[in-house]
This record gives C-alpha cells, structure tokens and sequence, in this order.
C-alpha cells in the first residue's frame, strides 16, 4: 500500500509546482481616472494575454481616489485625466516617493448635448454661465433656442465628482482657476453615467471624455473665444491640440519606473499599446497607422 501512494504523491506535488510556476509572479496595481479605466482595463487584458507572468488588475473611481491610493500604498500605478497637485506632491515626497509623470494619450473633452438639441456651437463664456456660480445661464432660451421635449426649457447640468480629473480639468480650463462650480450640478460617479443621463433627458448638458461618445448624444463644436471660429471635438483635433479643452493623459508612478513596472510602461507606450489608445477612442502620443 505505502509503495503504491508514493507515484501518486509524486504526481500530485508535481501538479502543484506546475501550477504555482504557470501563476503570475508579479501584480501591478491600477487605479484612478474613470475617464481612462476601459482604455486601462483593454490594456491589461491584453498584456496578460501575452507570456510576462504579470497579473494587472485595474479600478476607477477617479483620478483623486488613485493619487490617495498611492499615498497608502495600495497602487503601483495611477491613471489620472490631470496632473498631480501640489499637496498630493508634497505628501508623496514626504513619505519618500518621487512621483513620475509618463503621457500616455491625449483626450478630447466633450460637451455633450441630447441628440434632439439644436445648439451646434458653444464658447468658453457660455459654458462658464452654465455651469459656473452665478452664471446667468439656466434655461436654452436664454442661448436663443428651444429644445424639443425640454418641458420649460430649463437647462438640467451634469458634471463629475470633485474626486475626478475631469471636474478639476474643466474648472480649471474652462471655468477659470479661481472659480466654483454652482449649486445644483448633478455630480455624476462616472464619465459614461454623465453621457447616460444626457442621452435620456432633452434638457440636459454635460461634459466628458471623447471616448464615451454615442450615437444618441450631440457634441458641441467649442470655440475658446467669442467670434472664433469652433473647433468639433475627436482624435485628430485632440491630437495636434486645435480643440479647445483637449488635455493628456498620464500614468503616475511613485518613482522612475524599473523591473516589470518600466516593461509594462514601455508596452503601453509601444505602438501596440498605443493603437489600444486609438482604438479606444483617444489621441495616441504620435502618428499611428493601426488596424
């Protein structure tokens, strides 16, 4: 009997090392930008499709949740739709880190519309009386149209969460750096649910990523100045910078990057990596032919 388990216990401790060495060696914690986590999640998959013993695991919830994330030692990288602030800066340092900033992309941030609403073109000035505290703002007709199913014609705002990129992007490019947002936005979790809501209400305006654009919603053609021409948002204005409130978009990491961390960095900044940005719907850092 004890001859005849000694194969069999061999077997299986042999089964268990094969299967501990077929397992990633390596995880790399994302987090941040809800602007950049479907870009990031095809980014993983399709690097761990390749043989790097690495596992990626990717989550959102803004790009302030993935600096804080940072900060506590819970990500080894951070997608952000903005660049690191200075109290964010200042504590990273003094806990010992020394945050590098890598672009990775480039996005265009829209203003959405219901597909139903007229307005083609909106400026700066006006998109600071819609949504900036005490605009002047508040109903399509005050912009001389009128909406088809807006009901009264007042204007129903949808922003993001004070944790996100995007509001502290648009504040700061579109509203002024001194500004406040107004009373009443509707702060949305996520980039997609401020498109969603536009989508289903006529009164509705709301910024966000390029990405998340869908045939059921209109973007506005923007112009930074009264009597400029405006500028559609899309890859190749975000690209060469034309469109008004395009912006990059970064990978943090808490040091000049090594080991499998700078080998997963250099691959989202290959070209593989960076058709995926095209793909998805964003401006690739250079010129790209992709399939």
């Amino acid at each position: 009997m004890k001859t005849g388990l000694q194969p069999l216990v061999f077997c299986l401790l042999i089964a268990f090392w094969t299967t501990v060495a077929a397992e990633p060696t390596t995880l790399i914690r994302v987090k941040g930008s809800d602007t950049m986590v479907h870009v990031a999640q095809t980014w993983a998959e399709a690097y761990e499709s390749e043989p790097h013993d690495v596992a990626i695991s990717v989550g959102g919830g803004g790009s302030g949740s993935g600096f804080r994330a940072m900060l506590i030692g819970t990500a080894d990288l951070v997608n952000a739709s903005r660049r690191i602030d200075v109290t964010e800066l200042e504590r990273a340092q003094r806990l010992g880190m020394a945050p590098v900033e890598h672009v990775v992309g480039f996005d265009a941030l829209a203003v959405y519309l219901h597909k139903d609403n007229p307005l083609e073109t909106i400026t700066f000035a006006q998109l600071a009386e819609i949504f900036g505290r005490g605009g002047k703002i508040r109903s399509w007709s005050d912009l001389g149209i009128e909406v088809p199913g807006c009901r009264d014609q007042s204007i129903v705002r949808a922003g993001r969460q004070n944790n996100s990129g995007t509001y502290v992007y648009f504040r700061s490019a579109v509203l002024g750096k001194q500004a406040n947002y107004d009373l009443g936005i509707l702060d949305m979790l996520s980039s997609k649910d401020v498109v969603h809501l536009v989508e289903r209400t006529p009164c509705a305006i709301g910024y966000s990523g390029l990405a998340y654009a869908t045939p059921k919603v209109n973007m506005a053609c923007v112009a930074k100045q009264t009597g400029e021409p405006c500028v559609a948002p899309s890859i190749g204005s975000a690209s060469d910078k034309s469109y008004p409130i395009a912006r990059p978009l970064f990978v943090y990491t808490k040091h000049q990057p090594s080991g499998d961390i700078k080998a997963y960095l250099d691959w989202i900044l290959s070209d593989e990596g960076q058709c995926i940005v095209k793909r998805q719907g964003y401006a690739p850092i250079r010129p790209l032919a992709c399939d």
